[in-house]
């Protein structure tokens, strides 16, 4: 038996929920930093969001295998170096208060 074969015992509601769960914290972080004026990182979190809709459409049957996991990790590539670009910009950034003082 091939390491991880357990995984095809679990339901495909499992995976739905696993996504569904995985959505709600990608949409819920994306609102959080729209709302708090950090732009990129509410873009970032919204692909992820994203992508786990995406991850979905397989679960969902819509989609194949390949097609969804491509598109899907193509977009938490994204996510993931929007989050980069974000952290950098927050810690290269001069600090304008010491700078007025």
């Amino acid at each position: 038996m091939p390491f991880g074969d357990f995984v095809n015992q679990i339901p495909p509601i499992g995976f739905l929920a696993i996504h569904i769960a995985l959505f709600a914290i990608g949409s819920f972080f994306a609102w959080r930093s729209f709302g708090a004026g950090v732009q990129m990182l509410g873009a970032a979190f919204s692909l992820f969001a994203l992508a786990e809709l995406v991850y979905m459409t397989y679960h969902l049957d819509w989609t194949t295998f390949l097609f969804a996991h491509t598109i899907a990790e193509v977009l938490d590539v994204v996510a993931f170096g929007l989050v980069f670009v974000a952290a950098t910009r927050t810690i290269l950034r001069p600090n304008t208060a010491a700078v007025r003082a």
